[in-house]
């Protein structure tokens, strides 16, 4: 008379025991850190992840403690003209903040080392590929960030069919200011070298100057310039973004200060250096320009590195602000596009 009810018992424990089970293996898949593209989380230099359809390389750093269905902020960082994925990756360290801030972050290159149309399928390939390996729905915002001729591209970019339904925020290192130009300062460019040959002599004239843009970019993201003092002549007061979202007078924020330099600078044009192009690395001060209270949680601001040029990278505390700046803005973009 008494085995049933033992039986029923035994059952019901195994029952609550099998449950238990169950939750915990959901539990510890939702925490099972990822390695994503089987790249490993430093951005090795001897492990670049291969974009399969155009064969190239890039680098992708992201948190080393990643867990599956965590949301992160990605970014695409794109060298300046002359230059190369190793070099921008420690231009703009953000890979030091990835793990504070949860960042994805993917470095690409042109073989050229200058970026043109022909390698959009290329930038636009990482993008899929980065998304689908984190999942779309974990990206919580995605930033084009270029240095240079890298910020022409992005802003080139950024509101195309492809970029224009993703792309949270636009980061210029000192590739254009969206809203009201920065005048360049009047030495502004790489400066001649001692040793560099003498020009040929041409009959034919000069090719024109590149014109910048006429027309800002029409789609809806965040904005944030970080520029060397001395490679603008003046700094507007005013931004059109910030008009367009709405945003309160801009505001000046407590400066940030660095006692360590950035990574890289350009040593083949140290001889002789100018302000403008940018001397070796240094420790310094920037001053950081916000326009607050914008609509939907977009941000624009200015951050101007005083006593900087247009190579010395970017200073450990700077490129804290900026990262921190860039996640505080509305996200989204991915998560509601089209596949």
């Amino acid at each position: 008379m008494r085995v049933r009810p033992v039986v029923r018992g035994v059952a019901a424990v195994l029952g609550l025991l099998g449950t238990v089970a169950l939750v915990a293996a959901t539990d510890a898949e939702a925490q099972r850190r990822i390695d994503l593209m089987d790249a490993p989380c430093t951005g090795s230099p001897d492990a670049l992840v291969t974009e399969p359809k155009t064969d190239r390389t890039y680098y992708l750093d992201y948190p080393c403690d990643l867990r599956a269905g965590e949301d992160v902020t990605f970014v695409l960082s794109l060298h300046g003209g002359g230059s190369s994925h190793n070099w921008q990756r420690r231009y703009f360290p953000a890979f030091d903040w990835k793990e504070a801030h949860r960042l994805v972050i993917a470095t690409p290159w042109s073989p050229t080392r200058r970026w043109a149309e022909t390698d959009d399928e290329y930038l636009r390939n990482i993008v899929t590929d980065v998304v689908q390996a984190v999942g779309r729905d974990n990206i919580r915002s995605f930033w084009l960030a270029g240095h240079s001729q890298g910020g022409s591209t992005s802003r080139r970019l950024v509101c195309t069919d492809f970029f224009g339904t993703k792309v949270d925020g636009f980061l210029s290192l000192s590739g254009g200011r969206l809203g009201g130009a920065a005048p360049r300062a009047p030495n502004a460019g790489r400066p001649r070298q001692a040793d560099d040959p003498p020009p040929e002599p041409s009959a034919a004239p000069p090719a024109p100057a590149l014109q910048a843009p006429t027309s800002d970019p029409d789609c809806d993201f965040s904005h944030i310039l970080a520029i060397g003092e001395h490679e603008i002549s003046s700094l507007p007061t005013t931004s059109a973004p910030a008009e367009r979202y709405g945003c309160d007078a801009r505001i000046q924020r407590r400066d940030i200060v660095d006692v360590e330099p950035g990574y890289v600078h350009d040593g083949g044009h140290q001889n002789p250096a100018t302000p403008e192009w940018g001397r070796l690395p240094r420790p310094g001060t920037a001053e950081v320009f916000v326009y607050p209270n914008c609509d939907d949680g977009r941000v624009v601001a200015d951050v101007v590195r005083v006593d900087k040029g247009h190579t010395e990278g970017v200073e450990p505390n700077v490129t804290r602000e900026l990262v921190r700046l860039m996640v505080s803005a509305k996200g989204g973009k991915i998560r509601n596009s089209t596949p």
